[in-house]
């Protein structure tokens, strides 16, 4: 699409719609940015896009806006039913996502990462290891920098390894990513999605434009993942920590081991692993699959794993005071994630859970609650539901803020014992984002450690 003089509405304006105006106006087109929010509330630049000839329209959606549009851009924090994008789409007007966009703007190859839990963590891996492997490659996304960002200067030699949200996937066309990886699939964001189904089914549109040329890394320990994987067009490669495959990467004989052309290689053992715990054992086979697909050397895969430090806010270990270890794990925001969580500690855990209830069920907690957990200090909007559905099955108090959770927690805990952050809900209640929440916990804890250091010398 010539760009040149088109009127062009871009709907939302955090990162990904200020990218997307940003790169429509560079192309000549008449960019018309709208937000229901006030323009008190919206943290962008807005100024720097005005100089760029960019319009904007805050704290409403003006029908104009939308129905005399050439093309809409659509961010991901915006329902696809919103009334005027019914109208506007039962009129032509074609909407695309950011994805879309960017897609459309580059020559760059794509390998697109999505899933209930460990997007963030396996993209990264990946991108470190393409990197490891001397491939040009930009990391971008849902993960934190917009894909309009990045990648316009980019040639065909390029990969760009991008981790998608199903907000994100819904609003594609033709975008088709080389290799496709779908990490796992469990119960989220029933807030947005009318049922599960529904949420499923924007996380399978991954595969929607593929073809026999391409890849397609599923989860071979997910039943969900491979029912929903049924049909699809490219050429499998599965990933497991339980079974022997064909090609993809599984574990044997306490190493990850990649197979390609049907030739396996052990990269490195799994004790090696930088990243530990069982949901990183997959994220790792996920990545490792994904770039053995595209000729990744084994030795590069392995070097990356061994090397990569992980993420913030995923399993982080802020500090250890008086034996006890507090952990920040904030990104675990659905149930899903707080299993996988838990999964990795015998007992002495006090749980800190809470936040804005995304529709989910907290009853399959309860079996790790009842056996690994000491207290659940409950937060926020949630905590009500959290202890409607898990009653009986740990002591459970209630918290007035992160601060005051940390500092009851800090009373409980022995030596030996978890203070773990992973909330099962969303932040948006209490904190701007899951960052702010990790943020505010890890500062809690660093105060703890130093009243307790205080003390000590005053004893």
């Amino acid at each position: 699409m010539d760009f040149q003089g088109k009127r062009v509405t871009v709907v939302g304006l955090a990162r990904s719609g200020i990218a997307a105006c940003k790169v429509l106006a560079e192309r000549g087109a008449r960019v018309l940015a709208t937000d229901r929010s006030p323009r008190e509330r919206l943290r962008g630049d807005l100024a720097t896009l005005e100089a760029r000839g960019v319009r904007i329209e805050a704290g409403v959606h003006s029908p104009e806006s939308f129905l005399e549009a050439d093309l809409i851009v659509v961010s991901p924090g915006v329902p696809t039913e919103l009334g005027l994008l019914g109208q506007a789409r039962s009129r032509g007007v074609p909407i695309w996502g950011e994805v879309e966009l960017a897609s459309r703007l580059t020559r760059a190859r794509f390998l697109a990462v999505t899933g209930t839990n460990g997007k963030s963590t396996t993209t990264s891996l990946l991108g470190a290891m393409l990197e490891a492997a001397g491939f040009p490659t930009v990391v971008a996304g849902n993960i934190g920098t917009a894909l309009c960002e990045v990648v316009t200067p980019l040639t065909a030699a390029h990969w760009v390894v991008a981790e998608l949200s199903s907000f994100q996937l819904e609003t594609i066309v033709t975008f088709r990513p080389h290799v496709a990886v779908l990490l796992n699939l469990a119960p989220d964001h029933l807030d947005r999605y009318p049922d599960l189904a529904g949420y499923y089914a924007a996380k399978a549109r991954i595969f929607l434009n593929q073809t026999a040329e391409d890849y397609a890394v599923l989860n071979a320990d997910d039943p969900p993942t491979l029912e929903l994987a049924r049909g699809i067009r490219a050429q499998p490669r599965l990933f497991s920590r339980t079974r022997t495959l064909g090609d993809g990467a599984f574990v044997r004989d306490k190493h990850l081991v990649v197979r390609s052309a049907g030739r396996p290689e052990a990269a490195c053992g799994v004790g090696e692993i930088r990243i530990q715990g069982l949901h990183n054992l997959e994220n790792s086979l996920a990545a490792a699959a994904a770039a053995a697909a595209i000729g990744a050397p084994v030795g590069a895969i392995g070097a990356a794993l061994r090397q990569f430090p992980g993420l913030p806010h995923r399993l982080e270990l802020v500090a250890e005071v008086d034996g006890v270890r507090y952990v920040n794990d904030s990104k675990g925001t659905n149930v899903g994630a707080v299993v996988k969580s838990l999964e990795g500690y015998r007992g002495g855990v006090i749980l800190l859970a809470g936040g804005k209830d995304k529709g989910g069920d907290f009853r399959p907690l309860r079996p790790l609650l009842e056996t690994r957990v000491k207290t659940l200090l409950l937060l926020g909007q949630a905590r009500d539901t959290i202890r409607s559905h898990l009653a009986g099955a740990c002591p459970m108090e209630e918290a007035a803020s992160m601060q005051a959770a940390v500092a009851r927690a800090g009373e409980i805990a022995v030596a030996g014992d978890t203070v773990l952050l992973s909330p099962a809900c969303a932040s948006f209640d209490m904190f701007r984002d899951f960052e702010e929440r990790g943020e505010v916990f890890r500062q809690a804890v660093r105060d703890l450690a130093s009243r307790r250091e205080a003390s000590g010398r005053a004893r």
